[in-house]
């Protein structure tokens, strides 16, 4: 059942909200406005790993009509979790740990079709940073078939640091690459593995990049560019679906 996404409207609101530990998919934040409740929201903000935005007022006039005082947040249509929480608990039940990372995806139709593709794979976990992503909004759970409110989000403020939690839980991060002398067929997903997908035009940051520990490649026929970031993540979650299916 999907949650109902509202908006919370007003300072004191967002900030009992967030004092209250609640969910928030974003804060957007009027510019040039200050006061003791603004750097209270921003510091929970952090701390609770919420993303804010700083925008004009217009922006937050567009998103309501009453009296916002500044700052407007949105309410999350998911559940978040901890890394680690989610790494225990997807080893404590005896499943080897099977992750997708998004780095800089912002088509929100990729990022549903990279949660319904990761489900039904068999991955149990969806790794995103805090900025520069698509919103995770009824488009995107529209289009993952609900996928979203059922595989376990993490949502981290760095993508590095998740690595390094990852490589200190023994499992390796891959990522696909056009020039590779290792395809998707050789590499071993019967290890814990997460997977690293970047944005089609960028890829994976580079400093993303240095730290896998595994580069592949996709081999395509003919003689065109790529494949889409969805069909792509699709192709290597197959592949590593069907390694595992094979031992059982």
């Amino acid at each position: 059942m999907m949650k109902k996404s509202t908006n919370i409207i007003g300072r004191q609101p967002v900030v009992e909200a967030l004092r209250d530990g609640k969910q928030l998919e974003r804060i957007f934040i009027q510019k040039n406005i200050g006061g003791e409740i603004i750097d209270e929201i921003k510091q929970l903000s952090q701390k609770l790993q919420i993303p804010i935005n700083v925008v004009p007022v217009e922006k937050l006039n567009y998103i309501t009509r009453s009296n916002h005082q500044g700052v407007i947040a949105i309410n999350s249509i998911i559940q978040y979790h901890e890394l680690q929480d989610v790494i225990d608990h997807v080893v404590s039940t005896g499943v080897t740990p099977l992750f997708v990372m998004l780095d800089g995806i912002t088509d929100v139709r990729n990022i549903g079709a990279i949660a319904r593709t990761s489900l039904c794979c068999g991955a149990q976990c969806m790794i995103i940073p805090d900025k520069g992503i698509g919103a995770f909004n009824e488009e995107a759970l529209k289009s993952s078939a609900g996928a979203l409110q059922k595989i376990m989000v993490c949502r981290v403020n760095s993508l590095l640091k998740a690595v390094d939690t990852l490589h200190l839980n023994g499992i390796q991060v891959c990522s696909a690459e056009m020039k590779s002398a290792t395809t998707v067929m050789q590499v071993d997903f019967l290890k814990p593995s997460c997977i690293v997908m970047g944005s089609e035009d960028k890829g994976i940051q580079s400093y993303i990049s240095k730290a896998v520990d595994v580069k592949f490649t996709i081999p395509m026929q003919g003689n065109f560019d790529s494949f889409n970031v969805g069909v792509a993540t699709g192709i290597i979650l197959f592949e590593a679906s069907k390694q595992r299916m094979q031992i059982h």
